[in-house]
């Protein structure tokens, strides 16, 4: 992409301000800018949660200097800026992309439909990337945003350009056809997702379908009655290409072969054309044996069909589809470092998400980046490393290690790099193995971004720390996404603190505090000192508050910034003392009181003496005051939670009128924030909700963010009336099936689980307990489910839940997550 400023400005209909400067790159999360800040632009979006023109003032002061802005921003604020002052900037990013599109001299395939699309997508780009240079979305990127970025990302030398298209409301397929116009279509399948906000399916698939309204081919499966239905009485203009079960199809299924991590499929090719050309009947193999990967390998084959692909190409391809991994896993590494493990793919723009994601690690202050050879069909080596060298130039990459021929051909780029002290090269996978020293490799982020054949998975098994095969997962877009949910239902100014204490609820501290600060919430809060002081270490910056302060501990948090909690008199004169004889002055300070919970806080009579030492005393200042809601999730309870808030208001208000400055008032936890939206005062505070645990007035929020799981390690056959583990107290009634699976007691496993009471899933199925929970392993009646030994168990996810587990041993969710061994590895996925 290169335009020129003023040329921009024509197209979306603005006013042009400042130098007619060249831009080649355009962004829209001032948290990424990782290109030339002479030649990128930066768009100020408005949104729900955030507004861009909050942080163009900071990129300014950044270096970037050329901008896309609402015609009410005061370009005062930029002084000496180049800027586009437009009406709608979300509508000029799209009439920048759609003008962009227009000058693609290569066909574009659209691909929508409620499941599969990143799947298909990925797997026709493996099976064409060695015959043409290939264009794509990166990742998920369908959204109203996503979309338009994909299309700027594109290189305008390709051969074939595939974008994927999502929607979530009527009228917005409208907008991206506007952007995309694709020659050819493919339409997945048609489910239930955002069914909420269309009348019923047939206007959802109207809806999808204006994504073809210029295309000249339409691919999709006509097993899919009420799609078929739709796109057959209805007036198009593009032909279609039928594939599926039925007869009539231009492509019909004739056998499904299925065997372990193979299918084979055997189809008819009833197209005449077609059929003359390849052959009437043709079987096509796929490393997969789910009816899901069936279904997207059928889209791929029936588009490299229309494409008029060798048909022995086309086979070869099929059989060797890879997995696609649409998320980045952080694991706990050897020497106190972080591994993140990217297999997404190997291009620049996939290269360009997973650095944003290093970039948001600011817990380290030393990067390595380990990269194999980008496979991609480029015509122009050279061009294509030189631009990854540049792609590097200002993202405090430490260490850069390049592994394949090509970079090695063309590492002197990276050499010349004088932002890179340290670059080193290899042949292959094994070679950087040999002479690879773990020691090396100490108190760092290590990026592992390599294609599939070079192997990364040993480079990761070397730097991971080896720990058994239970595993708690975090769905970092699931935490995000529950982040953005509560904030949702803020009031605008309303801030947000997120509790962090006891290791994040037992996900982990460090790696979630690092999430939050990089999503710009307000505050964060820890229990103790010592949690505090590790973030400090850890490298996060912004405010920290500390809820059970300990006297003996308050030079400590003054050293390391932290924020205490103040409760009672005696903490707050010897809070004050302690900041004397350190010097300070307007340190900041909580002040907690107790409106009916009983544990800590101030009380009604403490207020004459409490604000006569806040108004007199210059060592602190108040920053908050706020109070703690001690059943708000319990609707029997509101009208004990509606004199707590009352309560609050007039201590609030009494601190306020002899203080004589502006504080922060909190009192809202995480139901409160749900349930009792008139008490938002100037912040919340999000706890258990922001990990996915809530009280159900959403049924798909807060989302699932832990999942721990484990493995079968054998499979055994018992008949009846033998029994199972310690105190022999699981006995067979007929002859059983049982799996042992290495998670137990000292894992976090509640032994009350034992004998029948709860339940793990396999394979979408659940699988008793059956007998005592053992110290480090358990047993599971698998009887009547298919499984083989190393097939993975949820112990702890959607199914079952925190809350079914919780139930079911008598307990709350809060220990249940809490109580997760910190022997159980911590793994971190982000898509």
């Amino acid at each position: 992409m290169q335009y020129k400023l003023c040329e921009i400005a024509d197209i979306v209909g603005g006013t042009c301000v400042g130098n007619d400067v060249v831009i080649n790159h355009v962004f829209v999360d001032s948290r990424n800018c990782i290109h030339s800040t002479e030649t990128a632009l930066f768009v100020a979006l408005r949104g729900e949660r955030h507004d861009g023109h909050d942080y163009v003032e900071e990129l300014y002061a950044k270096g970037i200097r050329n901008f896309i802005v609402n015609k009410t921003f005061p370009a005062e604020n930029v002084a000496g800026g180049n800027i586009v002052f437009v009406d709608d900037t979300l509508a000029a990013i799209r009439a920048v992309a759609a003008n962009y599109r227009d000058t693609f001299a290569f066909p574009v395939l659209g691909i929508t439909g409620s499941n599969g699309k990143t799947c298909v997508k990925e797997w026709i780009y493996q099976i064409f990337r060695n015959v043409k240079t290939v264009s794509r979305s990166p990742k998920s990127y369908n959204s109203q945003i996503g979309v338009p970025l994909s299309v700027l990302m594109a290189d305008s030398a390709s051969d074939l350009g595939i974008f994927e298209a999502g929607i979530s409301l009527p009228g917005e397929m409208a907008r991206l056809e506007r952007i995309l116009h694709p020659d050819k279509g493919i339409f997945t399948n048609i489910g239930d997702a955002h069914q909420e906000n269309f009348a019923d399916i047939e206007r959802k698939i109207v809806e999808k379908l204006r994504l073809f309204k210029k295309s000249k081919l339409l691919i999709y499966c006509s097993d899919y009655t009420a799609l078929h239905k739709v796109i057959s009485e209805s007036e198009h203009g593009y032909s279609t290409f039928v594939w599926g079960n039925g007869d009539g199809c231009d492509l019909k299924i004739l056998s499904k072969t299925g065997m372990p991590n193979k299918t084979v499929i055997k189809t008819a090719v009833n197209n005449s054309v077609l059929g003359d050309k390849i052959g009437r009947e043709q079987e096509f193999a796929i490393p997969f044996s789910d009816l899901a990967s069936v279904e997207n390998a059928m889209h791929c084959i029936a588009f490299a069909l229309s494409e008029g692909l060798d048909i022995n190409l086309l086979k070869t391809g099929l059989a060797n589809i890879a997995p696609v991994a649409m998320r980045l896993e952080l694991k706990e590494g050897i020497n106190k470092c972080t591994i993140i493990n990217d297999s997404y793919n190997s291009d620049v723009n996939s290269l360009t998400i997973a650095l944003n994601f290093l970039d948001g690690l600011t817990l380290y202050g030393k990067k390595t980046l380990i990269l194999s050879d980008i496979m991609q069909s480029e015509s122009d080596e050279k061009k294509l490393y030189r631009q990854v060298s540049q792609l590097l130039r200002s993202r405090g990459i430490s260490r850069f290690i390049g592994i394949g021929e090509a970079l090695e051909r063309n590492s002197g780029y990276f050499i010349a790099n004088s932002n890179i002290p340290d670059c080193k090269f290899y042949r292959d996978t094994d070679r950087f193995l040999q002479h690879c020293n773990k020691a090396g490799f100490n108190n760092e982020a290590v990026l592992l971004k390599g294609g599939r054949q070079f192997r990364f998975e040993k480079i990761s098994r070397l730097l991971e720390i080896q720990v058994h095969q239970t595993v708690l997962e975090i769905n970092m877009n699931a935490l995000v996404d529950n982040l953005n949910y509560f904030r949702s239902k803020l009031n605008g100014g309303v801030k947000l603190m997120a509790m962090v204490k006891a290791s994040s609820y037992g996900l982990g501290s460090t790696e979630i505090a690092a999430l939050l600060q990089y999503h710009r919430v307000d505050y964060l809060a820890v229990a103790y000192t010592d949690e505090g002081v590790n973030l400090r270490e850890a490298g996060i910056t912004m405010p920290i508050v500390v809820l059970n302060t300990e006297p003996d501990n308050f030079d400590i948090m003054i050293d390391y910034r932290l924020e205490p909690e103040i409760y009672s008199i005696n903490s707050l004169v010897t809070f004050l003392k302690t900041a004397s004889g350190m010097g300070i002055s307007d340190y900041p300070v909580h002040i907690k009181v107790d409106t009916g919970m009983h544990r800590l806080g101030f009380v009604e009579n403490d207020l004459p003496e409490l604000c006569s030492i806040l108004k007199n005393r210059q060592e602190i200042r108040v920053a908050s005051v706020f109070s703690h809601l001690a059943a708000s999730d319990e609707s029997k309870h509101d009208k004990f939670t509606a004199s707590q808030i009352e309560k609050f208001e007039k201590f609030r208000n009494a601190i306020k009128k002899e203080i004589e400055y502006s504080f922060i008032g909190h009192i809202l936890n995480s139901s409160g924030i749900e349930r009792f939206p008139e008490a938002q005062f100037d912040m919340v505070r999000l706890g258990i909700g922001l990990y996915g645990i809530g009280i159900g007035t959403d049924s798909k929020y807060p989302a699932c963010v832990g999942t721990l799981s484990s493995a079968i390690v054998q499979i055994k056959r018992i008949d009846a009336g033998e029994t199972v583990g310690y105190g022999r107290h699981g006995k067979a009634a007929v002859p059983t099936t049982i799996a042992t699976v290495p998670i137990g007691y000292a894992d976090g496993l509640n032994r009350k689980l034992g004998n029948g009471k709860g339940y793990f899933t396999v394979n979408g199925k659940p699988a008793p307990i059956i007998g005592n929970i053992c110290m480090d392993a358990c047993m599971i009646d698998i009887t009547g489910i298919d499984a083989e030994e190393g097939d993975r168990v949820i112990v702890m996810g959607d199914v079952p839940s925190v809350s079914e587990i919780a139930e079911a041993t008598g307990t709350i969710p809060y220990e249940v997550l809490t109580g997760i061994s910190q022997r159980v590895k911590r793994v971190y996925v982000s898509d």
